[in-house]
């Protein structure tokens, strides 16, 4: 009895350790993706910021004038960030933020029905968007990153900018 559960204890590791082994590649695809999709939508505003304003206006949007362009630079820039995995969760915050006024400004019918229809919630558009913020939000960008290059590179400096101190 005791070796079956060492035999279970044991393949129950090696599944964890392969599934962990998983997490940078899935962040690295969520990121790669959605960087870009998120880009694509900023880059479209920019190029129309005049038919986004009328849209913003006709949702009520305050300041329609100076948010247009705003959220465009913001999806634009964050999109980038995202797929270069540069402040990733700094970025991912604003983001993050703007997909929940997306909901909420012009999707209200489908936030008000996460509870009651969650079929709708999920179909509406921000919510992949949301959703691939909030990974990188809390997971953050993951190894193969460029934030995961400079932390690896600041740990390294670290007992030489100690030794400097003193």
């Amino acid at each position: 009895m005791g070796s079956l559960i060492k035999l279970i204890d044991s393949a129950y590791g090696l599944f964890v350790r392969a599934a962990s082994a998983c997490q940078s590649p899935l962040l690295l695809a969520v990121r790669l993706y959605w960087g870009w999709q998120f880009w694509q939508s900023g880059w479209g505003k920019l190029h129309d910021i005049p038919k986004v304003v009328d849209y913003f206006t006709s949702l009520g949007v305050p300041f329609p004038s100076l948010n247009a362009p705003f959220i465009a630079v913001l999806e634009a820039v964050g999109g980038i960030l995202l797929v270069l995995g540069l402040g990733s969760r700094l970025i991912a915050l604003p983001l993050f933020i703007d997909m929940v006024v997306a909901f909420a400004v012009g999707d209200r019918e489908a936030l008000g029905s996460i509870i009651s229809d969650p079929d709708k919630f999920y179909a509406a558009a921000p919510y992949t968007f949301l959703f691939a913020s909030l990974l990188i939000l809390v997971f953050g960008p993951g190894k193969f990153s460029l934030d995961a290059l400079i932390d690896r590179y600041r740990k390294k400096l670290q007992p030489i900018l100690s030794e400097a101190k003193n």
